[in-house]
């Protein structure tokens, strides 16, 4: 029997995509089905008695309407067709052996073939391209569902892999991928997750679940703190002395760094210094920086004795080694020596070491920007790009910090208070880790709330860097996007699934208003609606 009309080889109808004849749709899904009111009777003719097939009526199929992924994609252009659902033993094939992991990704979830690089085209593909693409955003996709087959192209495989990503979204959602071409781009480049494992233990497997989570959702960035005073959380052999009980091996961080590259996430370790340094100086309290009373300011190493700085580059270089993606935090914030009065007279060893250094005029802050454009010596031999928190930038130094370091804004509770236009005026790069809306704070200390994905939704965009208000939008371009972060101050407030589940809609709002910082289609309602939907 010979199947009338442009229907041949394609798909099953997808839900709320057309509509059959009659309501029989029992056959297998992803089959070429004929409406039931063309169906042959036992007595139909054959083409092997040399009689002309009978005519089948055409299927009427409504536009298809735009997926419904988080986060939303950008343009979706509409047709009438089935659209395409997975039917196990069809294939994913790619025109390029750098998708190979892509394809291999998406054939797993989705229960297909993965046949690798072929040049032929059967009913039911999926295929995988990289295009030329030039002048495009490395991080988009086009997507194309027509003919019973899809099409994902990009100018890279990360573009690529969020248009699996968006497949993937799409068949859980509803079943099936809707006829049309969707086109799709962030608008941020950074949209990343920061997570406090220096305070609270977090197994392995826990991250390496958040690490696919984050993938899904088209994240692009690991942030891992995992050195503070309340413990130092990955095996050292340079200083195994400082390494918590409790600690992740490098063969773990490993796997967790392989399975980021895989969903193309890169890992950004912080090893937080002048500051917060209190499990590296409780294997050396020679380090501990003391006021001229001999009080020791709390979790400060004494940046006016090399053995400091020797100790934290021993350290820099060493994970530069297992972390090599092509970002890393510096820490610089919160610093003790200048969150006094009068840093000068509360410890004048460091005064003395800042005149000695740079001469007669040199101050605290000198010493310590000076500290921290010497540890960004250490990271940019390594070929880092390098952010430090906003108040690991201090005003009024004859040392100037850094060109390259990007400002990580996460407060504007620093001493001295700049507001975010300061950076941004004086062309620096910013990345939005705004406390008031991004941080999840453990135990809710020091008027710290946890953040909801409601007011992120509704309330937020990547141009509110500090509390409420936006900065101009001339910015924008330094804004290279923003970072939602979890802190374990009140470690024991929260369990690790506990965390993961406070933090499950916040991650999906954040992550919508990287990608687009528009308005939302959907009702805050009608958004948490969609994430039970997809998982």
């Amino acid at each position: 029997m010979i199947i009338a009309g442009a229907f041949a080889g394609t798909v099953a109808l997808g839900i709320g995509l057309g509509f059959w004849a009659s309501s029989d749709d029992s056959g297998p899904a992803g089959s070429a089905q004929q409406p039931p009111s063309a169906g042959r009777s036992a007595a139909a003719p054959s083409a092997s008695h040399g009689q002309s097939p009978t005519p089948t009526p055409t299927r009427s199929y409504a536009l298809s309407k735009a997926p419904r992924t988080i986060p939303a994609v950008r343009s979706h252009t509409a047709a009438r067709g089935p659209g395409w659902r997975p039917v196990r033993g069809e294939r994913v094939v790619v025109d390029d052996a750098d998708l190979a992991d892509e394809g291999r990704l998406i054939a797993g979830e989705l229960g297909l073939t993965y046949a690798g690089e072929k040049n032929d085209v059967r009913a039911g593909d999926v295929r995988l391209a990289l295009n030329d693409g030039a002048g495009a955003n490395p991080e988009s996709y086009t997507m194309t569902v027509r003919g019973g087959r899809v099409n994902i192209s990009g100018p890279t495989d990360a573009g690529v892999f969020y248009g699996t990503r968006t497949l993937k979204q799409e068949v859980h959602g509803g079943g099936t991928a809707p006829e049309g071409i969707v086109r799709d781009q962030p608008a941020k480049a950074v949209r990343g997750f920061m997570l406090d494992i220096a305070r609270k233990h977090f197994t392995a497997g826990w991250i390496e679940d958040r690490v696919r989570e984050l993938g899904d959702l088209k994240f692009n960035q690991l942030g891992l703190h995992f050195s503070d005073d309340q413990g130092f959380r990955i095996e050292s052999d340079t200083h195994p002395e400082i390494v918590s009980r409790q600690h992740l091996t490098k063969a773990e961080v490993k796997r967790i760094v392989d399975l980021a590259a895989g969903r193309h996430i890169t890992v950004v370790p912080e090893i937080d210094s002048p500051g917060h340094l209190g499990a590296v100086i409780a294997a050396h309290p020679e380090l501990q920086l003391r006021n001229a009373q001999g009080v020791a300011a709390s979790g400060a190493v004494d940046i006016s004795k090399p053995a400091a700085a020797n100790i934290v580059d021993d350290l820099l270089n060493e994970y530069a080694g297992l972390f090599p993606g092509s970002q890393w935090n510096l820490g610089g914030d919160e610093y003790r020596a200048l969150m006094v009065s009068n840093p000068a007279a509360s410890y004048p060893q460091l005064a003395a070491a800042a005149v000695n250094k740079y001469g007669s005029g040199g101050t605290v802050s000198d010493l310590t920007t000076g500290w921290l454009n010497d540890r960004a010596d250490t990271i940019r031999a390594h070929g880092r790009t390098m952010r430090v928190w906003n108040d690991g930038f201090f005003r009024g130094t004859s040392v100037q910090p850094a060109k390259d370091l990007q400002v990580a804004y996460w407060t504007g509770k620093e001493y001295g208070a700049r507001q975010p236009v300061e950076y941004l005026s004086a062309g620096r790069k910013v990345i939005n880790y705004n406390d008031e809306f991004l941080y999840y704070v453990l135990g809710q200390p020091n008027r710290f709330f946890y953040p909801t994905g409601q007011r992120i939704y509704e309330q937020w965009t990547p141009l509110v860097v500090r509390g409420t208000q936006a900065v101009p939008s001339r910015y924008d371009g330094q804004i290279l996007g923003g970072s939602f972060a979890v802190w374990c101050d009140l470690a024991g407030s929260q369990t690790q699934d506990q965390v993961a589940a406070g933090i499950r809609m916040p991650l999906r709002a954040t992550v919508q208003k990287l990608w687009d910082p528009g308005r939302p289609g959907l009702s805050w309602t009608q958004f948490k609606a969609l994430a039970g939907k997809l998982g």
